[in-house]
């Protein structure tokens, strides 16, 4: 909860990772209130009873978002979703804005803007959803996401079967691929959404 609290305030591309990465945590404890306390909650001594109450019961609305919005198997939350569109607006103004242009905006966007039709046809190719429908941040979120389950699935099993070095080659060759086009363009759209949040930037300076 805290973790979550400072993400938030700190980088919002992080928050919402963190967030996706709970959901599936959730999932995995099969949304079971004795499973997420037991493992989730009550490892952590440092925290008082009042305060291992108050992270239990974050958790558990987290649980319950996910029953309501019927993805209790797969899908994110509405919020986090929402926050993407929010973040793929400010993507869109910034690159006919001269803010962009004075924050490095469009610079690293221009090692993406290639790569992102492919990008969308694979994650089209991986899930129910058109790939245009899918928008510029969404792919870049989807594709970040994926890197970091590639890696969680890399250090938590070693696959020996037919073909199990030329599948960990392309999965490497996947994750590096994605942090040199995709991480630099999020990262900055992050940093520029926390600046503008703060009142530090004027996203519309030199508009006409």
């Amino acid at each position: 909860m805290l973790t979550a609290k400072q993400k938030r305030r700190e980088n919002i591309a992080e928050y919402i990772l963190y967030l996706w990465q709970l959901e599936d945590m959730l999932r995995a404890l099969e949304l079971s209130p004795e499973k997420i306390y037991s493992t989730l909650v009550e490892p952590h001594t440092e925290l008082d009873q009042e305060q291992k109450q108050a992270l239990f019961f974050w958790y558990m609305d987290m649980v319950n978002l996910l029953k309501t919005e019927g993805k209790e198997k797969t899908g994110h939350l509405d919020h986090t979703l929402h926050l993407i569109a929010d973040l793929n607006d400010l993507h869109l103004h910034l690159l006919k804005a001269p803010a962009g242009h004075e924050q490095g905006y469009d610079k690293v966007y221009a090692a993406l803007a290639p790569e992102l039709p492919k990008l969308k046809s694979a994650i089209a190719g991986e899930s129910d959803m058109a790939a245009e429908g899918i928008s510029d941040m969404e792919a870049c979120f989807r594709a970040l996401y994926s890197v970091m389950l590639c890696r969680l699935k890399g250090t938590a099993a070693k696959d020996d079967g037919p073909g199990a070095e030329k599948k960990a080659e392309a999965a490497e060759r996947y994750v590096k691929d994605v942090l040199e086009v995709v991480s630099p363009v999020v990262a900055r759209l992050a940093a520029i959404h926390k600046a503008a949040e703060r009142g530090e930037l004027d996203l519309y300076k030199d508009m006409a």
